[in-house]
């Protein structure tokens, strides 16, 4: 008998360590014992690591790797014997045996696989944030899910909650995000996440006012939110009186009289007025309100800049991506990772500088559940642009560098030629001066890695003349 270890369990490159190694070393899926979670042997065979390689790697279909990455994350004790032997059955019935949607392992395998797919949407639907004691801007979750799917949601809330610190614990595994990366630890206790906080009293209130009686379908509420999960939701506690009350409800919608039609996002009231006395945190509650184009309806909200207000250097991107949208903060995105990663290479302290964008609300186009970016019209920028006019004013920065093609006709007017005229400084009027260079955001759509390496010199090349200058 030989031993395979997999630490831990749930990680895709663990199990393809090991078993690449039992496979080079041909060692059939009988003769096996895998070591994750309850899967050990009471007697320890010769670890497969340390066996001699007898033939190379196996290819496998990337479709065998999504399903092995799902499989992993399911508690089921034989998760890992049953991936391998279905790694050792594709040598010889060939690569894609995934494809046989009647063959026993392979149909046990995407039972598993939909399991941990309707654990991790349960756990993006029902995870509650509640507010630390104490810490401005911290949260923590309380979450039990049935399979080790902490690792594989995460990155989903680092996405959808950016803009602010938190944690999730459950009690297998916990993980934080401090708004740069994320870190995982060991589980915790119910007892170890805050009790209901004023933001869920807030909730409630809205919840009972949304609530449609006419619509009330208990047993499909219960399907789609299982009563295992209702002691996470503060809105399940009205539930019982909210149902005891729906046919009265009903009875008196029935009764009431017909009302005119509303628009769904009644208009706002225009922005207010700006004198040059107002400061930077007055023109950002301005623009809050702004409705100088369309762009408002579809964001979230407006991303106003951030940084010291006494930067002397300002970094003027496009438009906010989609991460942005939902944080409300300037460069969070992949695009402004790229960019603080090139800062850190340059020895260069982004907190030292002010960051904002050309447009202040994120034009997209809804592919179904994804929101793509799509570059502002003219018209747009222009509509926008007494906005960065007023962040500048304000400022004085004694340099600013634009990101972009859209950045740079905003500052240098609409005939400037990005890739002509980048990287050269150019003296405004207001007696700064400004520079062009290209978006990390066009960094990352180059289409191979050499493409993208030779963009990527070109930005750090540009940003290096920042050196001394912040």
């Amino acid at each position: 008998m030989f031993t395979a270890h997999v630490e831990p369990p749930w990680d895709l490159d663990a199990w393809r360590i090991a078993a690449r190694a039992a496979w080079c070393a041909q060692v059939s899926p009988e003769l096996i014992e895998w070591n994750g979670d309850a899967q050990g042997g009471l007697i320890a065979g010769q670890d497969v690591a340390a066996l001699p390689a007898q033939r190379d790697g196996l290819r496998v279909s990337s479709d065998f790797l999504s399903v092995a990455a799902a499989v992993l994350c399911h508690r089921d004790p034989q998760r890992l014997a049953l991936l391998y032997r279905l790694l050792w059955r594709m040598d010889s019935e060939g690569r894609h045996l995934m494809a046989h949607a009647t063959d026993p392992d392979v149909r046990r395998a995407q039972i598993l696989a939909k399991a941990v797919g309707r654990d991790t949407h349960k756990m993006k639907a029902f995870v509650r944030f509640r507010e630390v004691p104490g810490e401005p801007d911290a949260f923590v979750a309380w979450f039990e899910p049935e399979h080790h799917i902490v690792d594989r949601v995460a990155p989903f809330f680092a996405r959808r909650f950016a803009g602010m610190r938190w944690a999730i614990l459950t009690p297998y595994r916990s993980v934080a995000w401090d708004g740069a990366a994320l870190a995982f630890g060991p589980g915790g206790t119910r007892a170890d996440a805050p009790a209901d906080d004023a933001r869920e009293s807030l909730w409630r209130t809205y919840y009972a006012n949304i609530f449609n009686p006419a619509r009330l379908n208990p047993t499909m509420m219960r399907s789609e939110m299982p009563q295992k999960y209702w002691k996470h939701l503060p809105e399940t506690q009205l539930l019982p009186e909210l149902i005891q009350n729906a046919g009265v409800r009903v009875r008196e919608m029935a009764e009431r009289m017909p009302q005119a039609p509303r628009r769904k996002i009644p208009d706002a009231p225009l922005a207010p007025v700006l004198t040059a006395e107002d400061s930077l945190e007055a023109v950002r509650q301005a623009a809050s309100a702004c409705r100088r184009c369309e762009l408002w309806q579809p964001a979230t909200r407006t991303v106003f800049g951030e940084g010291p207000p006494d930067a002397r250097v300002v970094l003027v991107g496009e438009q906010p991506g989609d991460e942005e949208d939902l944080s409300g903060r300037p460069f969070v995105g992949p695009a402004g990772r790229l960019l603080d990663r090139v800062l850190r290479e340059l020895g260069l302290d982004r907190g030292s500088f002010y960051l904002t964008n050309a447009v202040k609300h994120f034009r997209f186009e809804q592919r179904g559940k994804r929101r793509l970016h799509r570059n502002p019209s003219s018209a747009q920028v222009q509509a926008c642009r007494p906005w960065l006019q007023e962040e500048l004013a304000r400022l004085q920065p004694q340099h600013i560098v634009c990101l972009g093609a859209t950045a740079a006709q905003a500052v240098f007017g609409a005939g400037f030629k990005l890739m002509e005229q980048r990287g050269r400084w150019q003296d405004l009027t207001d007696g700064a001066q400004a520079m062009a260079t290209v978006h990390p955001a066009w960094v990352l759509r180059q289409p191979d890695p050499q493409a993208r390496e030779d963009a990527l010199q070109v930005l750090r090349t540009d940003l290096a003349q920042l050196a001394g200058r912040s």
